[in-house]
């Protein structure tokens, strides 16, 4: 088994950490992983995206020029990366501010309406969580353990209490999770 993965947005949507804790949950299932993020040097609202691969062997490179999934939470990301996702691979994306839609057919093409839920129920800081959770419905690669065991790691000691939310929110990025037709 071997997943590339690209996650891309604005800096402040959790991108950076959604990928941190993917990697992490491979790590907890023995598999290979590479983390690799690239972002601008503003904190929030400058453009960011992470390439995440995890892999049952070696990684000779974590520099990707193709992709097996791509999550695009804005309208440049999804502009940039749409053309580079391998023929029969996941294109996610959150649908708030996409003026284009997704157009290729050659891909399976699914949509998250996590903004609008976040936003309407009060949960924004798990917003990436809530996306995690529906990318992990379309390819469990991870165990949802994992990723909590993730996410324990990389979250500082004083926010463990946020954990039980946090799975919470990927109970509902499963739910949200639909097939863009």
């Amino acid at each position: 088994m071997k997943e590339e993965i690209i996650i891309a947005g604005f800096g402040g949507q959790g991108v950076l950490s959604m990928g941190k804790i993917l990697a992490y949950a491979g790590l907890m299932q023995g598999q290979e992983v590479s983390w690799m993020p690239s972002y601008g040097p503003e904190q929030r609202g400058g453009t960011a995206n992470v390439t995440v691969i995890l892999s049952d062997n070696t990684i000779s490179s974590p520099v990707l020029n193709s992709y097996d999934a791509a999550i695009v939470l804005n309208q440049p990301s999804l502009d940039k990366f749409e053309s580079k996702i391998k023929a029969g691979g996941v294109l996610i994306f959150d649908g708030n501010g996409i003026s284009r839609l997704p157009e290729r057919k050659d891909i399976n093409v699914y949509q998250i309406d996590a903004t609008e839920y976040a936003t309407a129920n009060n949960m924004s800081k798990t917003f990436n969580m809530i996306v995690l959770g529906g990318f992990l419905k379309i390819r469990p690669i991870v165990t949802i353990e994992n990723v909590l065991k993730g996410l324990k790691k990389s979250l500082p000691e004083r926010h463990h209490h946020l954990l039980p939310m946090n799975e919470k929110a990927m109970e509902i990025g499963a739910e949200l999770m639909k097939r863009f037709e």
